[in-house]
Formats: C-alpha cells, structure tokens, sequence
C-alpha cells in the first residue's frame, strides 16, 4: 500500500516532531521539524501572559484548558506560571500550583489527583545528548507525579522521573531518580529521608 503522499524517490513522510519527542526520539536541530517547537512555544506565549496577567480565576483556568488542549477541573494555579508546550501536559482534579512554576513538558507530564506544587518548582522532561556532536539535539523523557503527592518550594524534577503517591519533595531538591509511595526525598541529588504511614 503506498502512501499517495510519497513522493518518488524521498522519505516517507516522519511522524510529528511532538509524538516523536514524547516516544523519547533524539530530535537533532537538522530535523526538518523543527521550527515546530519555536512556533508551538511562542503561540504558548502568548496564551501565557494572557493568563500571567489575569487576576480572575475563572479566566485562568479558561486559557489553562486552551494551553493544555483538554479542560481541567478544580485546579488552582497562582501565577505566573511558564510552560513551553501544554498539549502533553495533563493535571488531574482537585491540584494546586504555586507561584513562579515552570514547565517544560515535550516529554510529556502526568499530574495525577489532589497533588500540591510549591511555588518555583520545575517540572523538566527535556534533556540534550551528553554526546558533544548530538549536544544540541532534545530528547524527552515523561515526569509522572502521583496522587496526592507534594512538591516543595523550589524542588526540581528531572525527566523520566515517577513521584510515588503521597511522596513529598523537600524544598530545594533535585530529584534525578524515581520516588517510591509514601516517602519524603530532600536534597541534591534527592535521597530518601523517611517513610510516612499512609
């Protein structure tokens, strides 16, 4: 079966930038994708400081929904807030994002129910090769955080990373590896603290 699109001689046609980077593809700056993920951030952009601006919550939740591409229910976000792309973020019900959070999510990010995000948290599903050549190519790796967990001010979540459900993040941590249910993490790189009774 050929593709009616295909034209004698070229590459079939790749899949979009946005579905390879969420499979984890390196996507090199050569991609012929690529201007996408400029366009994408700006149009975000402005949707964003429409929202930073607004001090009505209804409207903020309102251009959230735009942003992410799918409503959203009971989520409560003090802004400002930066986001590069919302199309693979998704947020549960019931969550709540402080102040100054930033989210940089072509990996893709899961916010499930009632979690807590402290304010200047970043959730970053976005890596470059450590290959010198490649160093300028993106990959992207999912950040999934569970039920009712909480994310202390100023903590950092680096990509492929899973917060286990009720986890709390210590303020300030960097959280490089996967946090398992029901334990505290603090510190750089975060280490287990203690386990808490559910």
């Amino acid at each position: 079966m050929s593709d009616s699109n295909h034209i004698p001689g070229s590459l079939p046609s790749q899949k979009d930038i946005f579905e390879r980077l969420l499979a984890g593809e390196t996507i090199l700056p050569t991609d012929p994708q690529i201007g996408r993920l400029r366009e994408e951030a700006f149009a975000v952009k402005e949707l964003l400081i429409q929202m930073n601006n607004s001090t009505n919550p209804e409207e903020i939740s309102e251009i959230l929904s735009r942003i992410l591409n799918k409503e959203i229910q009971d989520v409560t976000v003090f802004t400002p807030i930066y986001i590069n792309y919302g199309k693979h973020i998704n947020i549960g019900k019931n969550v709540f994002i402080n102040f100054d959070c930033t989210f940089l999510a072509l990996g893709g990010i899961t916010i499930e129910d009632d979690v807590l995000i402290g304010p200047k948290v970043s959730l970053i599903t976005e890596n470059h090769p450590l290959n010198p050549q490649e160093r300028k190519g993106l990959i992207g790796k999912p950040i999934h955080i569970k039920k009712n967990a909480w994310i202390g001010a100023n903590a950092t979540i680096l990509p492929g990373v899973t917060i286990g459900k009720n986890a709390v993040i210590a303020a300030g941590a960097v959280v490089s590896k996967d946090v398992p249910d029901n334990t505290v993490v603090g510190g750089i790189p975060a280490k287990f603290i203690k386990a808490i009774q559910p």
